[in-house]
């Protein structure tokens, strides 16, 4: 289950910004949890550099995609976003080169990425923040056997490696 607060909700009228906007807020800090030091030593930071690679354009090819990795669609999806979005939904300072980042998995942040909304949880969800109740669901999405490089996905332990949970201050 993903929680929002209308489940009918376009995340398209959302853009996508880029994780130096979730740094530049506040993911960064320590005593908030430092999100970003998290994500930065995961590979999911260098899962699209991963696609830069002649290895990487074989997979392609050999799927029968005539593009370099780094430009096939069924590629970036899952080294990117985790989903295929429109170039419209991006927004200039968003950088697909850093990878699975932030909104991969919380959605495009330009409305929730505000200090003033994320201090409300329910204000941030209302204005496009997923936070991910299943989460092994929302990770299987990519981690699965249709991926050409598939590794059986042992969530639990995985999950130890990027968990990242926001430290409230008291």
């Amino acid at each position: 289950m993903i929680l929002r607060a209308d489940e009918n909700i376009s995340q398209s009228k959302y853009k996508y910004t880029g994780v130096k906007n979730c740094i530049e807020a506040c993911h960064q800090a320590e005593e908030l949890g430092n999100q970003y030091e998290v994500w930065n030593n995961s590979k999911h930071s260098g899962a699209f550099l991963t696609l830069q690679s002649d290895k990487a354009d074989s997979i392609a090819g050999s799927l029968g995609y005539e593009t370099p990795a780094e430009e096939t669609k069924f590629c970036i999806r899952c080294h990117t976003l985790g989903i295929d979005v429109d170039e419209s939904e991006l927004e200039s300072s968003f950088d697909m080169t850093q990878g699975v980042q932030c909104e991969s998995c919380h959605g495009p942040g330009s409305e929730y990425k505000k200090l003033s909304v994320m201090k409300d949880s329910a204000e941030a969800v209302k204005m496009g923040l997923i936070i991910h109740t299943e989460k092994e669901n929302w990770c299987i999405t990519c981690h699965n056997p249709e991926s050409p490089t598939y590794i059986p996905f042992d969530y639990e332990p995985l999950w130890k490696m990027i968990a990242h949970n926001k430290i409230k201050p008291e």
